[in-house]
């Protein structure tokens, strides 16, 4: 008698954010059925800005959409820090970046990201289905959704956000943490004759923050942190919030922000308690893994949250693509390869947010002057251990195809 044919494997998202679709799109490449769960009822992302590293561009590049990203995402040459004072603390020369690797580090909407992943995956998403949790069997997992329908699939990955309900089943319902202080987002509409393309710069306060950078052309995303208690909000309309962040940086030296905040349309703020988790030993069990926010939630201070989704999707996708894996293998493969990346990143991005919270005078000063002593160590040590890792990926360059999809390796029997 001769042996069954295998079928091939069907994977269940949890989770239609920029990690979600890049994993959908990293699995199509290896010839992987995928469908996605997301539980809003349309399939969007936040409007605040992203950077992506050339790690992530290289990633990006190795998907086959680099170069839709790099038609509107402008590119940086130089990222420079200071203190709110007027004080320099380092200029990180990332425009070589290009040379040395073929791919820019660049800044873009995070919708209009998301909506270059989700054009070029084929994979069906699923909106408005909100996970509730799911059963574990022997040969697959069953996903349930609040209205009580459910889906069957051969593993899960739950990409789910820092609140993942998939989390919840498989770590428990530990809420993340909260680190202590908000970020205020919005947009500024200012032509190239008033800001500069590719223009970054972050100021550093007592106790709070300042970052602006164009997403677009003609688009500048900032940021202003501070302190402050956990839940609360701004009250009053969105033109008072708009006049209480001009008073927070009245006096900074940089006469750029006064002049963003004057471009500011008042509803486009966002205010939003800054989150992240310590690194976890465990992801995943069985048939069940996390990725994203969900697995490794960090905050926005190294720049690096959605470039790390993205090379995990490409990372799990790689390891359920190796010849003779089981699922339950690959899985916990590709668990120990990210945990490894990721932990040292949670970390220091936590460890940055804690020095931007100073507010003692000497504390800020001590701060202000260790850091302009150490940033461009800190640079050397942020190419070798974060954007290098990329090269992986760059046999795959931005100007040519993505590779055409493969058979799958890990079956499902």
């Amino acid at each position: 008698m001769s042996a069954p044919t295998p079928r091939p494997l069907r994977v269940l998202i949890a989770g239609g954010g920029i990690g979600g679709i890049a994993t959908a799109l990293a699995l199509q490449q290896q010839g992987i059925e995928s469908v996605v769960f997301e539980r809003a009822p349309q399939l969007r992302d936040g409007g605040a800005g992203l950077h992506i590293w050339t790690n992530g561009m290289l990633a990006l590049a190795h998907l086959g959409v680099a170069d839709q990203v790099s038609a509107i995402a402008p590119a940086q040459d130089e990222c420079h820090f200071a203190t709110s004072a007027g004080r320099p603390i380092g200029v990180w020369p990332v425009g070589e970046f290009v040379e040395r690797y073929g791919q820019p580090t660049v800044a873009i909407g995070r919708s209009d990201l998301h909506g270059i992943l989700r054009d070029a995956v084929t994979a069906p998403v699923v909106t408005g289905a909100e996970v509730t949790g799911y059963t574990e069997h022997a040969d697959r997992v069953t996903l349930h959704f609040a209205d009580g329908t459910s889906e069957d699939g051969d593993l899960l990955i739950g990409a789910d956000g820092v609140r993942s309900a998939v989390r919840a089943q498989l770590l428990g319902p530990q809420p993340p943490d909260y680190t202590g202080y908000i970020a205020w987002r919005g947009h500024a509409e200012l032509g190239p004759e008033e800001f500069e393309p590719g223009t970054f710069q972050a100021l550093f306060g007592p106790g709070t923050r300042f970052t602006y950078y164009d997403i677009a052309p003609g688009v500048v995303h900032w940021m202003s942190v501070a302190d402050g208690p956990q839940n609360g909000r701004d009250e009053g309309t969105p033109a008072q919030t708009l006049d209480m962040l001009r008073a927070r940086h009245a006096g900074w030296s940089d006469p750029m922000i006064e002049k963003i905040l004057a471009a500011t349309v008042p509803d486009s703020i966002l205010r939003g308690d800054v989150l992240d988790r310590k690194p976890d030993p465990v992801w995943g069990q069985g048939r069940v893994t996390l990725l994203g926010d969900a697995a490794h939630a960090m905050s926005f201070n190294i720049g690096q949250g959605a470039c790390q989704a993205i090379e995990d999707g490409l990372v799990l996708a790689g390891h359920l693509a190796a010849p003779g894996a089981t699922v339950p293998a690959a899985l916990r493969a590709y668990e120990a390869e990210r945990q490894e990346r990721t932990r040292p990143m949670q970390l220091l991005a936590h460890r940055i947010g804690v020095a931007g919270s100073l507010k003692n005078p000497a504390a800020v000063w001590l701060r202000d002057r260790m850091m302009a002593l150490t940033w461009n160590k800190t640079f050397q040590s942020t190419e070798r251990d974060h954007v290098a890792y990329g090269t992986r990926w760059s046999p795959t360059p931005a100007t040519t195809p993505a590779p055409a999809p493969a058979t799958a390796a890990v079956t499902a029997v």
